[in-house]
């Protein structure tokens, strides 16, 4: 990994990166608890908030919409992703090269999945070194969404396999490894020793409640995170920028959950 405390997709050297590539990777049911969401002005909208670092979304929603706001957003192009329809082993197709993203999109920053453990792990790890490498032509940090899947993997949430996770994004040279929480302030704590100077962000995830999830997030911070990727634990609630508001106050601030929550506007 190379240094990126000055790169569009950190702020005060954490990460928030909003995550909108669900369209693609879960469909449409990840739109139904707010419906609005299923409209990508909308999250867009919701990106200009300055707790956001970038906003990573895939090639289609990017040409359709990041022109209309590439003075107030960060963008992420996320270059590969396989829809919940597909039934095998678990693979992402890549559907955006770096040098389209660079030069057409105009990202700042690019995303790629791998699944380690997966049959595929061999070819995912191919696609990732021309990626990785491609991009440093450009002077693109790159997020690696590192999630353990497949049949190699007994448990892809022990706190063993996550840091094993974060651990690939700092071996195949990654900047920002994305990985699941591992549940616990001290298993967080090893999974950032193991990732070494790749930041390390949390997975979002399901929506939680307000509290439950920043509790989550101040764990990562506390334990030497960066931050983490969000997508329907923000754009899923009635007013995503009251949690916005909290996530800065939690990743940026290093507040407590309870100060966030009572700096936090009411609900909506």
């Amino acid at each position: 990994m190379r240094p990126i405390d000055d790169a569009p997709v950190t702020r005060d050297g954490k990460v928030l990166v909003l995550a909108y590539d669900h369209g693609i990777e879960h469909g449409p049911v990840d739109f139904d608890p707010q419906p609005e969401s299923a409209n990508p002005e909308h999250v867009f909208e919701v990106a200009t908030h300055p707790a956001v670092t970038s906003l990573a979304v895939g090639k289609g929603v990017a040409e359709a919409y990041y022109p209309s706001y590439e003075d107030d957003v960060s963008l992420l192009a996320k270059l590969n992703g396989t829809s919940n329809l597909w039934m095998g082993e678990p693979d992402s197709a890549v559907n955006c090269s770096v040098e389209y993203a660079a030069e057409e999109l105009g990202a700042e920053s690019i995303g790629f999945t791998v699944y380690p453990g997966t049959n595929c792990e061999v070819e995912m790890f191919e696609e990732f070194r021309e990626v990785q490498e491609t991009a440093r032509e450009y002077g693109l940090p790159v997020v690696m969404w590192s999630y353990a899947r497949g049949q190699g993997v007994k448990n892809d949430t022990k706190d063993d396999v996550i840091a094993y996770a974060a651990r690939l994004g700092l071996e195949l040279g990654a900047d920002v490894a994305k990985v699941k929480y591992p549940g616990s302030k001290e298993a967080m704590e090893r999974v950032n020793r193991m990732a070494g100077p790749t930041k390390v962000i949390m997975s979002g995830g399901s929506k939680k409640n307000d509290r439950e999830f920043l509790e989550n997030v101040e764990s990562v911070i506390d334990a030497g995170g960066a931050g983490l990727a969000v997508g329907r634990n923000v754009w899923q609630r009635e007013n995503p920028r009251r949690i916005l508001d909290a996530l800065e106050k939690v990743i940026y601030e290093e507040a407590s959950v309870d100060e966030a929550l009572n700096a936090a506007p009411p609900k909506a």
